[in-house]
């Protein structure tokens, strides 16, 4: 479904998992072609420890870059299948504060994307999302396998 960007803001703000676990949307860049995210540490999501619980972190990277792919090129008139295919992630020092995070998309990705979907009908690659406190130390790094599917390639798109 083709939406603006401050719809989905406000859709992704009240969307139950997300909202439950403090996870923020505070804007998507025009077109789709980024994302800054806010992690709230709060009584629902601190864990034994008094950081933010891993698992909250975890769900924080793990919708971004499909969403951001997945609106960017239906707007351009693609028919997707959009997921996270596989995820590693490695927590460098406690969440004991608010966590932000932005993803950007370049030109040069999304014309990558755009010529193997064109050209071979999925496209997966590895992008990074490095999760940094309120003092901008970066206590997360995260990768994110992307798989996006052509569901109108027929092999002859060439």
């Amino acid at each position: 479904m083709v939406v603006s960007e401050r719809m989905l803001k406000w859709a992704m703000r009240f969307y139950p998992p997300l909202l439950f676990q403090r996870i923020w949307v505070v804007k998507f860049d025009k077109g789709f072609k980024g994302v800054q995210v806010k992690i709230v540490k709060s009584i629902l999501n601190k864990n034994y420890n008094n950081a933010i619980f891993g698992g909250t972190i975890f769900s924080a990277a793990d919708p971004f870059y499909p969403v951001l792919f997945h609106q960017l090129l239906i707007q351009k008139g693609y028919k997707l299948k959009v997921w996270s295919k596989s995820s590693t992630i490695h927590y460098l020092k406690p969440g004991s504060s608010n966590l932000y995070f932005s993803i950007t998309l370049t030109d040069a990705e999304i014309e990558h994307a755009e010529m193997i979907l064109n050209t071979e009908g999925k496209y997966m690659v590895h992008h990074p999302i490095e999760i940094y406190n309120k003092d901008g130390e970066m206590c997360v790094s995260v990768t994110i396998e992307v798989y996006l599917r052509n569901l109108n390639f027929t092999g002859t798109n060439l």
